[in-house]
């Protein structure tokens, strides 16, 4: 067998994940870069020793300083980093090495009584907490988005189906705006009951979660011990924005750890946390994939079409195709999400007592591919909601299709108040409805069913009344679909654009043309 022809490295050449190639923002690809991975480990390493400074170790000025103006991880630190682990086999370890290399003075208590963990789980809780105030303003976004599509077709009666069935009309803007609640249901209502209820930062536990390390640092003093852990993780609260300065961390005092660092734990912050998290954002993925398959059901129907661009081909061999790839594409990011989540609960079953190790190669795929998969799924929920084509035509006209149908209660009262009999009427409906629908599904013709009552003499008396201003009037049927819509704007979608404008103004497009 010949060998492969040697060249020079290039990224066609390896394998690159979709999910970022194809799919994520730039934001949320940076959030879980290395180098922001990196940069985090040594800000937590600053923290540490900062707090140990000030908690009497003898740290001096001159470590802390240096540490601060070599926060940044450049390529050449990861090059090192990378070079160091090929020796060492541990990349903490390596990232210790490669920034001693950097900091000479500080490298004698860079990871001062840490265990690995005591980094890597408030990284990762800190890029969590991160991406997880990205998805919420995307969240919020996509909500607005189809808010403001339903606004515009708030008045637009159309066919309701239960069971895939045709059903009571509502309006194009109600079935929107019902998508939309839907999604604005799984976004946290602020961002202090979602920081209370579900998010926590390790804390610093040292090799079995006992801080034995940082006791025997600081003298067997258990105080010193708290004072320690407090100042060091009100640090990394501060640099999140959870915590807004430094008078917070002085009026909460010791509460501080009771509300946000996990009160115990293994070499690691439980597992059963990554459970939740992933379950939360399976939830949001779910009503991603309900809303994108609605809207594929609709574009067969040729009632609505995501946005579809000029020079845009549907298919390589039928060239009239409009395929919903955007929304296809929903689906299948969101289905990704939705079975990661039965993965977490088997990494958190497995974790064998302290700790072991088989989580972390798992991690590294299950965490980022979540969140990279369900920023790329809501970045294409806000292009094909802000482009949203209604096929007026086509909306009223298989409305009218079976209309009919759902009028002959209507009918039959007003034939009965002008003098009919409530059983005959009800009997001569029956047959003309059973022959209407015969022609309609075995024979492939129009609705005629309006047609045979206005031929039936027992319904002279209200002929005049069998219009589409009068009893066929699309609007007699949609109950209270404008009005719900409309509160739903002013209640939600208003306020929702208000708290959000500054994230919103941020973000960057949302189609990214792939």
């Amino acid at each position: 067998m010949s060998q492969p022809t040697t060249q020079s490295a290039s990224p066609h050449d390896t394998y690159t994940s979709p999910l970022a190639a194809r799919n994520a923002s730039p934001e949320m690809c940076k959030v879980w870069s290395p180098r922001h991975k990196f940069t985090t480990w040594r800000k937590i390493w600053l923290a540490v020793a900062q707090a140990q400074q000030a908690c009497g170790l003898e740290i001096t000025d001159e470590q802390i300083n240096e540490m601060k103006a070599n926060l940044e991880v450049t390529d050449e630190d990861l090059a090192l980093a990378a070079k160091y682990e090929r020796q060492l086999r541990h990349d903490v370890m390596a990232h210790v090495h490669a920034w001693g290399d950097k900091c000479p003075a500080a490298k004698p208590i860079i990871h001062l009584g840490c265990t690995s963990q005591d980094v890597v789980c408030n990284a990762d809780l800190m890029v969590q907490y991160e991406a997880i105030q990205l998805l919420e303003a995307k969240i919020s976004r996509a909500v607005i988005a189809l808010g403001e599509s339903a606004a515009d077709t708030k008045s637009i009666p159309t066919l309701g189906f239960t069971h895939y069935q045709p059903a009571q009309p509502v309006t194009v803007g109600r079935r929107t705006a019902g998508w939309a609640n839907e999604l604005v249901q799984n976004t946290p209502t602020s961002r202090d009951e979602f920081v209370g209820s579900m998010y926590r930062l390790r804390g610093f536990g040292g090799a079995t979660g006992t801080q034995a390390s940082f006791l025997n640092l600081f003298g067997d003093d258990p105080k010193k011990v708290d004072e320690f852990e407090l100042i060091a993780t009100s640090e990394l609260l501060l640099q999140l924005g959870i915590l807004s300065d430094k008078s917070v961390v002085d009026s909460l005092g010791s509460k501080l750890l009771d509300t946000w660092k996990f009160q115990l734990m293994g070499q690691t912050y439980p597992r059963s946390q990554d459970t939740a998290l992933l379950a939360a954002m399976a939830n949001v993925a779910s009503v991603l994939h309900k809303i994108a398959t609605d809207i594929r059901l609709l574009s067969n129907r040729k009632e609505i079409d995501e946005p579809f661009g000029k020079n845009q081909i549907g298919s390589s061999a039928m060239p009239y195709k409009r395929n919903p790839m955007k929304c296809e594409r929903i689906c299948g990011l969101t289905r990704f999400v939705m079975n990661l989540v039965g993965n977490a609960y088997d990494t958190a079953a497995t974790q064998w007592l302290e700790r072991t190790l088989d989580d972390s190669s798992n991690r590294r795929l299950s965490l980022p591919g979540a969140f990279l998969a369900l920023d790329g799924a809501l970045d294409l929920m806000h292009t094909v909601a802000s482009g949203l084509v209604v096929n007026e035509a086509m909306v009223r006209k298989n409305l009218m299709l079976e209309l009919p149908f759902m009028a002959t209660e209507n009918i039959l009262m007003e034939a009965v108040k002008a003098g009919g009999d409530r059983q005959d009427l009800h009997e001569r409906i029956r047959v003309h409805s059973q022959a209407a629908g015969h022609r309609v599904k075995q024979e492939g013709l129009d609705n005629d069913l309006i047609d045979r009552l206005k031929a039936d003499p027992d319904f002279a008396p209200i002929h005049h009344m069998l219009t589409e201003d009068q009893i066929l009037n699309p609007m007699n049927f949609i109950g209270r679909s404008v009005e719900q819509t409309e509160r739903f704007i002013t209640e939600v979608v208003e306020p929702l654009k208000e708290r959000y404008k500054d994230e919103l103004e941020s973000l960057g497009s949302a189609d990214r043309g792939v």
